[in-house]
């Protein structure tokens, strides 16, 4: 039963010749002519997905993205002490990343839109869950590289890395100077490429690939205390950050609580809240519809964030309708001026149309009580003289008749299309 288990899980079974998997790895490191031309144009791509906040279209750039070569590469070049391959894997890798930061800094510099989207944000504080993603990620990468049946677990590791997304992330941050941005959109991208790199070096070692070059025992020691050291530098921000990132989302939920029990199941309706946690003290800032404190209530209230762990917190209700008024009317602002060009050229004929229609169905209803000798009838407006200064704009009903209308009851029916319509100019006009 033991050995059935241990044969189960041998990574031996179905593994590729070394000699195959090594020719594949060192013709995959290479960032020349078209892996270049590819590269640029998944950046590209990867960058209109995170500009327009597309999930789909970031997870295609990840799929056509040949970043994962070099990567590999100086994992192999690791755990065989094949110093020419890592030489070559991590040149190809700057290679690559240099071109994926200027490709992805010139698409934002040009776009327009340059509002930080949620997918950007995503790729900005890296914790200990990318280091695990990560690392994982790149186990199952070179496991698939070293069989003799691929299988598709390729294309699922270039997506649960997201190599791309950080990248273009970076290159966002030098196009709009957010410098700290940069910092944390790169860091990801480094744990990325260095846990993938490790997971190959864990994996190749396991499988004994043969070394290249033999390595005294003391430089052997030196390089597995270097890796650990990485390993460590690596880990440790994110650690933090993931520590960080638990104690903002443990926060928050107090936060909801304090203002469900305390405000929303007493029937008072919040239309403004902000919680800043990294101020301090820490603040939380709500408005209501209609409801008014007074101080007593809102000391009271402050009082009361002790009860839910909101320590060093402090509440303010704004209560200034004024204040609240002008920022009611600036997003509104804000939103009309996001209007497409599109929306505005449909909106100003509309607005035209409009200058010419006389949509009145009383009107018509109307007419066909008082002179029912007159059929298929409709009423527009009609411009006299167009692009001159003495242009004005003529109320016109056209209509059909079983015989001609006498001039008195035309003279009645304008008479009282002038009345109707408060206009001095009205014609009229029979269709044959």
């Amino acid at each position: 039963m033991r050995y059935s288990l241990f044969k189960s899980f041998n990574l031996s079974v179905g593994e590729e010749s070394q000699d195959k998997v090594l020719e594949n790895v060192r013709s995959s490191i290479s960032f020349r002519g078209s892996n270049l031309w590819i590269l640029a144009c998944a950046i590209v791509i990867a960058s209109v997905g995170l500009n327009v906040n597309s999930t789909a279209v970031v997870i295609g750039a990840m799929l056509i993205s040949p970043l994962m070569g070099p990567i590999v590469g100086a994992g192999f070049a690791l755990a065989i002490y094949d110093f020419d391959l890592l030489k070559k894997s991590l040149k190809n890798l700057l290679t690559a990343t240099v071109v994926s930061l200027v490709v992805a800094w010139l698409y934002f510099l040009i776009s327009p839109f340059k509002e930080a989207q949620s997918e950007l944000l995503a790729r900005t504080s890296p914790t200990i869950y990318d280091v695990l993603i990560a690392f994982f990620g790149g186990l199952v990468g070179v496991i698939a590289i070293t069989r003799v049946e691929k299988g598709n677990p390729i294309p699922g590791v270039a997506i649960a890395t997201a190599l791309m997304p950080p990248l273009c992330t970076a290159g966002y941050s030098l196009a709009i100077g957010n410098y700290s941005y940069f910092l944390g959109s790169f860091y990801l991208y480094t744990i990325n490429c260095f846990f993938i790199c490790i997971a190959t070096f864990f994996i190749i070692k396991y499988l004994k690939y043969k070394p290249v070059s033999h390595l005294n025992p003391k430089f052997e020691k030196q390089i597995r205390y270097g890796v650990s050291v990485l390993i460590l530098v690596m880990i440790v921000p994110s650690f933090y950050l993931a520590y960080n990132l638990f104690n903002v989302k443990r926060y928050n939920e107090k936060v909801e609580e304090f203002l469900t029990n305390e405000f929303s199941n007493k029937g008072y309706i919040l239309i403004f809240k902000n919680t800043k946690y990294n101020h301090n003290p820490k603040k939380i800032e709500v408005a209501f519809l209609t409801k008014k404190f007074t101080e007593d209530e809102i000391i009271e209230f402050q009082q009361k964030l002790l009860q839910y762990d909101l320590e060093n917190t402090e509440l303010t209700i704004r209560q200034d309708e004024g204040d609240l008024k002008s920022e009611i009317l600036n997003e509104i602002g804000n939103q009309t001026k996001t209007l497409s060009e599109k929306d505005i050229i449909i909106n100003n004929l509309q607005q035209e149309l409009s200058e010419y229609k006389v949509d009145n169905s009383e009107l018509l209803t109307e007419i066909k009580i008082l002179f029912p000798n007159l059929k298929n009838i409709s009423v527009g407006k009609q411009l006299i003289n167009p692009h001159t200064d003495s242009a004005q704009a003529m109320t016109v009903l056209v209509y059909r008749d079983e015989k001609k209308l006498e001039e008195s009851e035309a003279v009645k029916i304008e008479k009282w299309l002038k009345l109707k319509l408060k206009t001095n100019s009205v014609a009229l006009l029979r269709q044959d």
